[in-house]
């Protein structure tokens, strides 16, 4: 079980401004990973509803959950990470409660019963990532329900230096900020959209 505090600042992208990018930092499709990420949540959306989020990460074969939560200063998240083998993890996706106790742990402090968690489908990224001034740009194309988006994130190790960072490389490339919610929001939003419409 790992903890480590992540601060990415993001924005989705055109498919335009993102074949742009490729180009300017000449990524070919080879440097190119594919990911899956399983949400869970409750049925009532309690993760959701208190900014917070928990996945399986499918990734080369290997798995990881891990849990999201809003640092209290809000410029980052607290992730809370675990490995999982494979049995361990296909069973939580088929149902079974999750074996973790610190994951569970800090689930019931949230004032959520993780045994109410249930996994609501996948969001499938092909993302490649390169180093850029000290810390990670990352550029996602994601595929979920009947959508496809495009969207570039700047990891980065120091708040208000990433977010400089990120802001000249957008103006750089004449693409405007846009208010990016991750990817958890954008799933569960278009979910929720689906199951309005089928209703």
């Amino acid at each position: 079980m790992a903890e480590q505090i992540e601060i990415e600042f993001k924005n989705l992208l055109t498919k335009m401004e993102f074949e742009q990018l490729l180009a300017a930092h000449q990524l070919s499709d080879e440097q190119f990973v594919t990911q899956k990420n399983h949400y869970f949540d409750t049925p009532e959306f309690e993760l959701k509803d208190r900014s917070c989020a928990l996945r399986i990460r499918e990734k080369a074969g290997r798995y990881e959950m891990t849990l999201k939560e809003p640092l209290p200063t809000g410029q980052g998240l607290l992730e809370t990470n675990a490995e999982l083998d494979f049995k361990t993890a296909s069973a939580i996706l088929s149902g079974s409660s999750i074996p973790l106790i610190d994951i569970q742990n800090k689930i019931s402090l949230l004032g959520i019963d993780p045994n109410h968690l249930s996994c609501f489908g996948t969001l499938t990224t092909s993302r490649a990532e390169i180093p850029y001034k000290g810390g990670l740009l990352v550029f996602d194309e994601s595929t979920y329900f009947d959508v496809t988006d495009y969207e570039l994130e700047y990891e980065a190790d120091h708040y208000e230096k990433g977010k400089r960072a990120f802001k000249e490389l957008l103006q750089k490339a004449n693409i405007p900020p846009r208010k990016t919610e991750n990817k958890v929001k954008r799933f569960f939003n278009e979910m929720q959209r689906v199951k309005a419409i089928e209703e």
